[in-house]
């Protein structure tokens, strides 16, 4: 009988956790909230500027296979700042008449425009070069026309406070889409090249 009651008096003294056990428990919780944190914290700013690069490549590539099936030139116009009539992003011209009137539109001033998409808060535009002339505010416009040729232009987004950068580049010949890490500018080909 005396076995039993001091296995008993043992179970009632270990029934809890020290203070000591507790204190190491918040602690490594706490280095784990931290580890944790900070790791989301590097993560998130890469993906908000890779889901601007996807996105706006994936306009660029929708405006130029709707220039090419519906054999009409189709444009993209970028806004650079934020203004109550316009916000920083970039929208599709099309070139059908505006106002549900249908057919194609007769001049620049009746063709239809798509919604503004606008980019992500932390996500700005840089720079855009159009046929080697770089612009860095106001409103720009590029063109894909019916054989999938575009503008030849670059158009480079920046995470100024992280100082993330990313450069889009469309191909004038093709239209076709290219992506690099950072800022890029191709060189124009010089004379010496073709000798």
């Amino acid at each position: 009988m005396r076995a039993s009651s001091s296995s008993s008096a043992w179970a009632g003294r270990r029934a809890g956790f020290s203070l000591v056990e507790l204190m190491v428990m918040v602690i490594i919780l706490g280095m784990l909230a931290t580890l944790t944190l900070m790791t989301w914290r590097s993560v998130l700013p890469s993906t908000e500027l890779n889901s601007a690069v996807r996105a706006l490549a994936s306009t660029l590539s929708e405006a130029r296979s709707d220039a090419i099936a519906r054999n009409a030139e189709f444009g993209i116009e970028y806004y650079f700042e934020e203004t109550p009539e316009h916000p920083r992003g970039y929208r599709v011209i099309t070139p059908f008449r505006a106002g549900g009137q249908g057919g194609l539109a007769a001049d620049d001033e009746e063709r239809l425009a798509r919604s503004w998409l606008t980019l992500p808060e932390s996500v700005r535009f840089q720079s855009i070069t159009i046929d080697g002339k770089t612009y860095t505010s106001g409103r720009v416009s590029v063109r894909f026309d019916p054989l999938g040729a575009a503008s030849d232009h670059t158009i480079v987004l920046v995470q100024p406070e992280y100082e993330n950068f990313y450069t889009i580049e469309v191909l004038a010949l093709t239209g076709l889409i290219r992506f690099h890490d950072g800022v890029f500018q191709r060189e124009l080909p010089q004379e010496s090249d073709f000798l």
